[in-house]
This record gives structure tokens, C-alpha cells and sequence, in this order.
């Protein structure tokens, strides 16, 4: 039986073993770390009886990806749908809700804001299936559905103009699709930051912005389930530096792009492996997980009733301080926080809660920002600060020691403008391949890029399966 390695357990890593498994391939994964899960990770800190989600928290792609659904992870995970997707704060007179219902939506933002917000988003709702189908696969292709990317050109052209030069006119349709488009680091202006946001607007309209009952570990587990049902072997505690430690005879790497290149070494051409060394990085991140003696006490309550609040100000705050977060350490970030145990008690012991936030900060910043992240809570949530019983702060460094593929705490596999989402991390038909017999780069360092949908295993396990076993047809 022929052999592969996947190095790296993450949910593009566990994602292709699986595949792999399922192809009848003997497969071993091989992780770094004790635990399996890599972006989608959940465990207790410092010897806390709560449990934490150490990568993603809330998981909008997960419902939209191909390869969750025909690997039964849709299946096999509880996701919690709340029926607010997520609200933004502007100020303490203003908040912004995004139901998961498009009409509700655009109901309460009232008839201008509505209106604009209805316009924008209900033509990708309406085309949710096709338009993930494209936007979740690679971008060098013809696209089965050309009218839904049309649709989606004309919305993304549409949305910049709204968040960079509506947004003072329609302030809650701006802020609640500035805030979606400000998951992406950097605050950038142009067509992939708008693009982004709008697929995350999109999905919470959709499907939703689901949370996995137990934590993103329960992804990870369900992944983990199939391909050792098939026959594979997981490995912890186990780091690979060179691929000479390897008798098998492919290899999958869910790692950073980096990393890739230092294990292949002289087996892959000079000018890959100088891109790959070279790949360009968006801001890092610090992310502050609390355990609260009680639900935060929003000054809004309806804020209770979502899994995600963005705080962060207008459309335009929140552009400034995610462009200053390239260089500088903002002392009012725009926050994205979730707040799991509202709808999931297994999260924390009895009468307390989780909440997990975060902000971008420079790349490989050591900035502790939990008094910026509180603060921003605090205005909020007046006595946030007064049911604090724990804070575990990771900032981006720290981000990087719990998972070598976030280099220096970008937890995007590498930029996110439109030459980081096209060059990925190079312009190729097939991103995957690593121009060497038997080697792939799987994570999400190529496309379709970020987020926990196991997509970019997915897809370099079918590059695999065509190219070193003739293998066509998705293993079933």
C-alpha cells in the first residue's frame, strides 16, 4: 500500500488524511505539538477549569465547506446557530445588529441603512451555495458559476464604496460590513479586504456563524475520527525538520509557508523555495481569553443574544486602527470578540463564562493589549472589568509558540490583499504541488487561504491523488 505523511494536525492537515485514508493510502499525520488541532484547538490554560478555544472561536466558513460536508464533520459536530449572527458596536447610543435572517436585518437598521445594507448582500445570499463553491477554491480557474462571480464583482465595488466613501451616510450598514471586512488584518483598501468581507457578511446571512458544541476541538476530533477509522495513524509529539526523517513516499505539509521550504530543503527549485521564504504577512493578532463570574453586562442586553460582537467604532475608526495596527500597538483596536459559553455550558464550570477577543497588533509583537481590550469591552459593558476571575493573555509571539504555522502571530497564512490572495504563495494552476515528486503544501498558505475549512487540505489532497496516483474522482 503506497504511504503519505501529513505533517502538521490542523483542520487542513487532518482534512487531507482523511481524504488520503479514504483513498485506500496508508497515511501517518505527524504533529508537533501534544494535542491535535492546530487553528482549531481547545484546552484549559495555567491550570484553569474552563477550556479555551486557542485558534478560531466562531467558524462562518465551516458550514460552507465542501470537504466538512462530504467528511460528515457536519454531521458529526453540534454547531450552535445563534439567531444574531453579530452585532456591532458604534458608540453607546448605536449598535448594529446582523440576524441571521437578511429581511430582520435590514428591518431593524431602518429604511436608508437597510435598503443599502439588503441591496448589497441579498444577491450572494440568495447564490450562498454557488458563490462558496467558487470563492473556496482556487482562483486560476474558469468559474462554474461566472453569473454568481459577476454578482460578486459588482457587490465588492459596490461595498468599497460604501465602507470608504458612504460611510458617514448609512453609519450601521458600513460599520456592520466594515467590521466583517476587518477580520482580515491591515485594514486594507481594495477589492480582496472588501471581497472577504462580504463572503463573511454573506455566510452570517446564510448559514450562519456557527459555534461547535465543546469548542473548535470538536472539529478537530471529528476529522481525527475519520481518517483513523480508515486506518490512519496520528502521531503527537512528534516534530519534522527535514524530510530525510520520512521513509514515506508523498508528503502533505500543513505549515506555514516558511516552514515548507525549510523541511523540503534542495528538493524543491531555488525560485520556490526563495517565495516561499518570502511570503509577505499581515499584521499578528493578541488574543485575551477571560473567565467572568458572570455574562458580560452589555449596556446594550440584545447583545446577550449573539455568539460574535465587533466593537470598534464607525467604519471609519475601524479603518484607521487596523491600519495602524501594521506598525503600532492601538490604544482603541477595533475587537472582535466571542462569547461561547452563553450557548454552550460545557465551556466553564457552573455560574461562570468564557469570552475570548482579540485585536491585531504589528507582526511579532509581544504587546500584552488586555488593558486596550478591556477598555474597549468596559465602554461597552460598564463592570465588565469587575467580573474578571481570570485573564490568559497570548500575544502574537505567544500565538506563534502554540502554533508554529501563525509566523509571528498572522493567523492568516500570509497577506490577504489581492496579490496575497492570487500569489498563494505562488501564481499557479495547481498551488499545491511543490514543483517536486511527492511533495505538497497544504495549509492555509495556499488557497483558498484562511479560516477553518479544511478546504486548502482538501484540495491539495485531490492535487495529490491526480497527479501521483491517477486518481480522479473524490474518494468517497
Amino acid at each position: 500500500m503506497s504511504s503519505v505523511a501529513v505533517v502538521g494536525a490542523g483542520p487542513n492537515g487532518l482534512t487531507a488524511a482523511a481524504v488520503a485514508a479514504r483513498a485506500g493510502l496508508n497515511v501517518t499525520v505527524y504533529e508537533a505539538n501534544e494535542a491535535i488541532g492546530g487553528a482549531a484547538r481547545t484546552q484549559p490554560l495555567d491550570g484553569s477549569a474552563a477550556s479555551f478555544d486557542l485558534g478560531s472561536a466562531v467558524h462562518p466558513m465551516a458550514l460552507q465547506s465542501t470537504a466538512f460536508a462530504e467528511l460528515g464533520v457536519l454531521d458529526k459536530v453540534d454547531f450552535i446557530i445563534p439567531e444574531l449572527s453579530f452585532a456591532h458596536v458604534i458608540d453607546q447610543r448605536r449598535t448594529a445588529y446582523a440576524w441571521k435572517d437578511l429581511d430582520r436585518t435590514g428591518e431593524v437598521l431602518g429604511p436608508g441603512d437597510g435598503a443599502v445594507y439588503t441591496r448589497l448582500l441579498g444577491p450572494l445570499v440568495r447564490r450562498m451555495d454557488e458563490l462558496s463553491g467558487t470563492l473556496l477554491s482556487p482562483l486560476l480557474k474558469v468559474p462554474s458559476h461566472p453569473a454568481t462571480l459577476a454578482a460578486f464583482g459588482a457587490a465588492t465595488v459596490a461595498g468599497m464604496g460604501l465602507k470608504d466613501l458612504a460611510s458617514t451616510r448609512f453609519a450601521k450598514a458600513a460599520a456592520l460590513y466594515s467590521g466583517c471586512a476587518a477580520h482580515v488584518a491591515g485594514g486594507q483598501r481594495g477589492p480582496a479586504n472588501a471581497g472577504a468581507g462580504l463572503f463573511l457578511a454573506a455566510a452570517a446571512h446564510s448559514r450562519g456563524w456557527p459555534i461547535p458544541r465543546g469548542g473548535s476541538q470538536a472539529i478537530s476530533n471529528a476529522l481525527a475520527e475519520e481518517t483513523t477509522s480508515r486506518g490512519g495513524v496520528i502521531r503527537t509529539g512528534v516534530r519534522i525538520e527535514s524530510l530525510d526523517e520520512l521513509a514515506e513516499e508523498t508528503v502533505l505539509l500543513d505549515t506555514s509557508a516558511e516552514t515548507a521550504a525549510r523541511i523540503a530543503g534542495p528538493r524543491i527549485p531555488d525560485k520556490l523555495s526563495a517565495a516561499l521564504h518570502g511570503v509577505r504577512r499581515s499584521p499578528g493578532s493578541c488574543v485575551v481569553h477571560f473567565v467572568l463570574g458572570a455574562p458580560v453586562p452589555w449596556r446594550d442586553p440584545v447583545l446577550a443574544r449573539t455568539g460574535t460582537v465587533h466593537l470598534g467604532g464607525t467604519a471609519g475608526t475601524i479603518g484607521r486602527a487596523e491600519r495602524l495596527a501594521r506598525t503600532a500597538t492601538p490604544q482603541e483596536p477595533f475587537v472582535i470578540l466571542s462569547q461561547p459559553s452563553l450557548f454552550d455550558d460545557s465551556r466553564a464550570p457552573a455560574g461562570q463564562q468564557v469570552v475570548w477577543a482579540y485585536c491585531h497588533v504589528p507582526l511579532h509583537s509581544s504587546a500584552d493589549m488586555q488593558q486596550e481590550i478591556s477598555s474597549m469591552i468596559e465602554a461597552a459593558a460598564p463592570g465588565f472589568r469587575d467580573l474578571i476571575l481570570e485573564s490568559h493573555v497570548v500575544s502574537a509571539q505567544g500565538l506563534e509558540r502554540q502554533n508554529a504555522a501563525l509566523v509571528g502571530g498572522d493567523i492568516s497564512g500570509g497577506s490577504m490583499d489581492l496579490l496575497g490572495s492570487v500569489r498563494r504563495p505562488v501564481l499557479s494552476r495547481d498551488p499545491w504541488y511543490l514543483r517536486s515528486k511527492g511533495l505538497y503544501l497544504i495549509s492555509s498558505a495556499v488557497p483558498p487561504g484562511p479560516s477553518v475549512h479544511g478546504m486548502g487540505g482538501y484540495l491539495g489532497a485531490l492535487s495529490m491523488l491526480r497527479r501521483e496516483y491517477g486518481v480522479r474522482q473524490t474518494p468517497a
